[in-house]
């Protein structure tokens, strides 16, 4: 299925929910739609299903305007956070009842399937209220990939799962959504999520659509300040900055340059620097800075450490549980080569050389 968005928008009383967008989906692929809570994920979701109309602007499938067309007439597949599973069925009946009423023969060995894809194969013959939410939440997406619709919405379907079986499933669905012929819109507010699962990514940020395309080329080249920031986790760090001369003079209480190895226009600028990019050590690196740690937080296998710098707070992301102490004295390391450059208007100016093999 083909799915174009052309001029959409949603106005709610006074209140601009979606600004206009146009954008086509690329076709049997996945799109990830990444954004900060309340950036119109959920609004853009609902009218791509036909639970709400636009404002503004027409829906198209596969060229035919479908604005208006209510869900009940669109085969697709939904899944919300707000999972809902037939209370009188097992699990497998909930996961069979779309291939049951498509007609379909191999129907338990396509069950078993897909239950062994989410684990949820042990609970193949229990009710819905006797699983915990996250078991449900499973249920509801098997569901969703049983009914094999052509365009498939999943808004944020593993938020009530546990850390361990996210990442695990993260894979194995990214998997099954190149392999499938669906047309999948995920929805997520994790830029390592949308990483994980590859395909293309749209950014939304206040109701608009910042960039879009293959998501590691809009990792890699976000387009502006607002694009970068969205898809970066833990926050990328910015800095003010001036360009002369074939260097960057980052301004602060202290001297900070940064070689170039390409020219740009003289002027103020805002140096972007991933925080996976700063380090501790000092190989491959030819820029440095001292700082004092103010908190150091571990996030699954990463330790986020966050450093007072003479030109700003910095945050550097460190492999592995790693402990700091408040107030230590610490000399972050980098490499010019990482460092992105925006221009006053917050357009790209300048990003990292891609070094393939790795984000």
């Amino acid at each position: 299925m083909q799915l174009e968005l052309a001029g959409v928008s949603k106005q709610v009383g006074a209140e601009t929910w979606l600004y206009p967008l146009d954008f086509t989906l690329q076709e049997s692929a996945l799109t990830v739609l990444l954004g900060s809570t309340r950036a119109g994920k959920t609004s853009l979701m609902r009218i791509m299903a036909g639970l709400d109309e636009p404002s503004s602007g027409q829906i198209k499938v596969d060229g035919a305007d479908v604005t208006g067309v209510p869900v009940r007439h669109r085969n697709i597949a939904m899944v919300y956070q707000q999972f809902i599973n037939y209370p009188s069925m097992t699990v497998a009946g909930n996961i069979a009842s779309p291939m049951r009423l498509r007609g379909q023969h191999d129907i338990q060995a396509r069950v078993q399937e897909i239950a062994r894809t989410l684990h949820i194969e042990e609970f193949l013959q229990r009710l819905p209220a006797e699983l915990s939410g996250g078991q449900q939440q499973r249920v509801a997406l098997a569901r969703a990939l049983a009914k094999d619709a052509p365009l498939m919405l999943l808004d944020e379907p593993l938020v009530n799962l546990d850390y361990k079986l996210r990442e695990d499933l993260r894979e194995e669905l990214g998997v099954m959504f190149t392999q499938g012929r669906s047309t999948v819109v995920y929805a997520t507010t994790e830029p390592g999520e949308a990483l994980l699962l590859g395909g293309y990514t749209a950014i939304l940020d206040e109701g608009e659509v910042l960039q879009y395309g293959p998501t590691i080329d809009v990792f890699n080249h976000p387009v502006s300040i607002r694009a970068a920031r969205a898809f970066s986790d833990p926050p990328m760090n910015f800095l003010s900055a001036q360009t002369e001369a074939g260097v960057v003079r980052v301004v602060g209480d202290t001297a900070l340059s940064v070689a170039l190895d390409a020219p740009v226009a003289p002027g103020p600028v805002t140096l972007g620097l991933r925080a996976a990019d700063l380090s501790f050590h000092s190989q491959g690196a030819d820029c440095q800075l001292q700082g004092q740690v103010q908190l150091a937080e571990i996030s699954g296998s990463a330790t986020y450490v966050h450093v007072d710098t003479p030109v700003g707070a910095m945050i550097a992301q460190v492999p592995g549980v790693s402990h700091y102490h408040l107030g230590d004295m610490l000399t972050l390391h980098f490499s010019s080569r990482r460092v992105f450059l925006f221009a006053q208007d917050g357009s790209l100016l300048r990003a990292p050389e891609v070094n393939h093999g790795s984000h």
